[in-house]
């Protein structure tokens, strides 16, 4: 069964996000990384190829959105999901531990090359280098959390058990 129907509803719910409530807490300082939230957990959920799909789509949609260089989003989100999915095969993805540090690692690269296009030419600025570690710092706690709350509410794993690739039967 092919996740399209919710790919198309991350895309949009992510997009909403980052453009009504989350950009009030941005205006504040308070910056939360919608983007790289939503393609970690759904290539922790479908692995690599859809990953990075919903990478670009999701990246693609955002580049639209915000007027700017055309797939500055696209680029790092796609490579985003293909890795995380490919490490989602031996990763405990139900761990928070896990979570947690693969939501900080890619929530810091993310921001990272998205003020990378933001200060330009010039060096990296200490209110830039700020805005990249609040980010990272608050996305990756809050996402975890958010995480552990669906999975007591639903009561079953989200992730399911990684997939051992195995190439031969012995």
């Amino acid at each position: 069964m092919k996740p399209i129907g919710g790919l198309l509803t991350v895309v949009v719910v992510a997009l909403l996000l980052r453009s009504t409530a989350l950009s009030a807490l941005a205006a504040r300082g308070v910056v939360l990384d919608v983007l790289s939230f939503a393609v970690v957990v759904w290539s922790l959920r479908h692995g690599e190829n859809w990953g990075s799909t919903c990478g670009f789509a999701l990246g693609l949609a955002a580049d639209l959105d915000a007027a700017h260089w055309l797939g500055r989003h696209a680029l790092v989100l796609a490579l985003m999901g293909y890795a995380v999915g490919r490490l989602g095969r031996t990763l405990v993805r139900d761990s928070a531990g896990t979570q947690l540090v693969v939501l900080f690692v890619c929530t810091l690269l993310h921001q990272a090359w998205s003020a990378a296009f933001t200060v330009g030419a010039s060096a990296v600025t200490l209110d830039s280098a700020t805005r990249v570690g609040l980010s990272a710092i608050t996305t990756a706690p809050l996402g975890t959390v958010l995480l552990g709350i669906i999975r007591r509410v639903t009561g079953h794993s989200l992730f399911g058990h990684a997939a051992l690739d195995s190439g031969s039967s012995s």
